[in-house]
């Protein structure tokens, strides 16, 4: 108040509470200027209380300031209307820019009401009327509980019905789980509700049971656990009180819940983690809860978080919140919002189907039928899946991009009927793709950075005796180690079967062997890097057949070779030869100098170069000029020529800066 009462500027940060006048007077005026801006975070939340609430006071100390609202769920009810509060949309972020600047994944819905043989009808209808009751007024205001919402409740909470869903429930996650990894929540209607389900989970799978205490440790060796997050008191009875958790703790389960690798997998809640809770694993929700407007649009939005590779969240609706979810977006669409916040899984279905067509068409002519579900057939079958592909224009980078796609609509629907009838041959597809994937060679990510539903199916499609399949082994080939230029590995390689695997699996090999080189010898690694490419080209863009691109490759193999033997005639070191690659890549100064010259100049860089540089001095501008100072002198001493030292500086520098980890002090 003190910051406002003084006409200056600046930015003040505060809440809404804090312009409560003391003993309900009204408050004064604490400054009358119009170049007073506030910016109102949430303003769904606390802004309409413009008669006797605190929006009111807020407006009689600042009766001239601007006000902007910040919301993702604008309010629009009698008494509760943001844009009436706040005035037009000076801009909107909708649900379709969001997903397509990848801020977040789409939402998909499916409802299990007709599969279960639930009566919808039998429910009472929510309404403009329907008397909503928080978590809070659940456990203080028992008369409350005498309403419209309380006969819902016991319906809701039947507990044949309880049985039904949680059976339903479990076999759902499961196969979700399956196909995509990550964490489910359940939305119950009340807190008797929410243990009842508990109850019924354990009772079906024990071993996801909540260790007394959530002792982590007790947890840790588990597959899954489950959990209730609620309030509660000393009150209630004695089976919930494992349930009720102070603050502290229930902070702690948060963090554990948004650890993707902890096994705290399924939350049930009824209010709790609904609103401002963000953990990006969650790609599941189970919604047996009455919710309407704002509150069902932010509710939704906690499985639509980035994560990994997640292709999108669910919704899985038990209770029929269709009409409210129609509503909802009937609103936000209003609003100027583009963009569904939640489509029918039935899409997913159909570009799953889509994409397995366009799949088993690239492999059309294969009879790969036969090795669906079978792991040993999957895997004598992958050399010629494979070769089948490559053959193809553009085969493998179309059938890599179909098989993905295939996968992340899979892991969307994977509980479904469809999804289960063809889920041995995305299994099989994803065989192939991992194949050739592993055979391209190449950088890849991290494990944990994989598509989660490529995981899960490859696993359970390529595996052998525990084993991941090898894919030299596949190709018909012993698994090279330092002699992968061998005359004898070279000969194998020539006389496979499968020609375009044979290409595949050398230009990897050959690959892996010049990224080795790229750590000692930048000039050498960089040619045949450009080489490899030229060759790579050339193949992909059938300019060459197969067989002559083997044989170029086999070439380029046993130039990488003789390059090893360079140094021995030459009489250099590993480390010379790199340093007088760098000088002599200019041919100008090869005929000006001499390979005698150069090699002296090559030795003597390595022994004053490594005399000079210290662990940080390729971050050292100081450090990097007293180097390059050095560098020039040495070529001035020897006469190489003026007009090419810049470049040989350059590429010298750059070869130190690789080699100063092993030589630095």
């Amino acid at each position: 108040r003190d910051l406002l009462k003084v006409a200056s500027g600046g930015v003040i940060f505060t809440t809404i509470q804090k312009f409560l006048p003391e003993d309900g007077a009204k408050l004064p005026a604490l400054s009358t200027r119009e170049n007073i801006i506030v910016i109102a975070d949430e303003a769904h939340r606390s802004q309409y209380g413009l008669i006797d609430g605190v929006a009111r006071h807020m407006r009689d100390a600042l009766p001239n300031a601007s006000f902007i609202g910040f919301t993702g769920t604008p309010i629009e009810k009698t008494d509760a209307n943001t844009r009436a509060v706040f005035g037009d949309y000076v801009s909107v972020y909708d649900i379709q820019r969001a997903v397509a600047d990848k801020a977040t994944v789409p939402i998909y819905y499916e409802s299990r009401i007709a599969k279960l043989g639930l009566n919808a009808a039998a429910l009472p209808k929510l309404d403009a009327e329907f008397d909503e009751i928080t978590e809070a007024e659940e456990e203080t205001n028992r008369e409350k509980l005498k309403t419209k919402w309380a006969a819902l409740e016991a319906i809701v909470g039947d507990p044949k019905r309880v049985k039904l869903i949680v059976a339903d429930l479990v076999q759902h996650f499961e196969r979700r789980w399956e196909a995509m990894d990550g964490k489910a929540m359940v939305v119950c209607m009340s807190r008797r509700i929410c243990v009842e389900f508990y109850n019924e989970l354990i009772r079906l799978r024990p071993d996801w049971a909540s260790a007394k205490d959530d002792d982590a440790e007790a947890e840790k060796g588990k597959k899954c656990v489950v959990k209730i997050v609620m309030t509660g008191s000393a009150d209630d009875g004695p089976d919930w009180q494992p349930h009720i958790r102070n603050k502290d703790k229930r902070r702690k389960l948060a963090n554990r819940f948004k650890d993707s690798k902890d096994p705290f997998r399924v939350v049930i809640v009824r209010d709790m983690w609904l609103t401002g809770f963000d953990a990006p694993c969650l790609h599941t929700m189970y919604a047996d809860k009455p919710m309407q407007g704002h509150g069902l649009m932010q509710a939704i939005a906690r499985v639509n978080r980035v994560f990994r590779d997640k292709p999108g969240g669910l919704v899985v609706d038990y209770l029929g919140l269709a009409d409210q979810l129609k509503h909802a977006l009937a609103v936000y669409t209003e609003s100027g919002g583009q963009g569904s916040p939640a489509v029918s899984t039935d899409q997913a279905i159909a570009v799953m189907m889509e994409k397995h067509e366009v799949a088993s068409d690239i492999l059309h002519g294969l009879a790969w039928e036969g090795a669906v579900g079978d792991a040993k057939k999957t895997y004598s079958l992958l050399p010629a899946a494979q070769e089948h592909v490559l053959a193809q224009q553009d085969g493998k980078k179309r059938f890599v991009q179909v098989v993905t796609d295939l996968s992340r609509a899979f892991a969307l629907c994977a509980a479904s009927q469809a999804a289960l009838e063809v889920r041995d041959d995305v299994a099989f597809f994803q065989a192939v793709k991992a194949a050739l994937m592993k055979s391209a060679g190449g950088s890849s990510k991290p494990p944990d950075q994989l598509d989660a539903a490529v995981r899960q199916l490859v696993s359970g499609a390529i595996t052998t005796d525990g084993q991941i399949i090898d894919v030299f082994t596949a190709a018909g080939l012993p698994k090279p180690d330092i002699s992968i230029l061998s005359e004898q590995f070279l000969a194998e390689v020539r006389g496979l079967k499968h020609k375009n695997v044979a290409a595949e699996l050398l230009a990897k090999l050959l690959k892996d062997e010049i990224r080795v080189r790229s750590t000692r010898n930048l000039v050498q690694s960089r040619q045949f890097s450009e080489l490899l490419q030229r060759t790579l080209n050339a193949y992909h863009n059938r300019a060459i057949a197969t067989q002559e691109v083997i044989e170029e490759l086999i070439k380029l193999a046993k130039q990488l070779s003789a390059a090893d033997k360079r140094g021995e005639d030459l009489g250099l070191s590993n480390e010379e030869i790199a340093f007088y690659d760098a000088l002599a890549t200019n041919e100008s100064a090869v005929k000006a100098m001499g390979d005698a010259k150069l090699r002296v100049i090559a030795t003597e860089l390595v022994t004053q170069v490594r005399k000079s540089v210290t662990i940080d001095w390729t971050l050292r501008e100081g450090a990097q000029a007293k180097i390059r100072v050095m560098v020039k002198r040495i070529l001035n001493r020897f006469g190489y020529p003026p007009d090419l030292q810049e470049a040989a500086v350059k590429e010298v520098l750059a070869q130190a800066a690789l080699l100063c980890a092993d030589w630095a002090v």
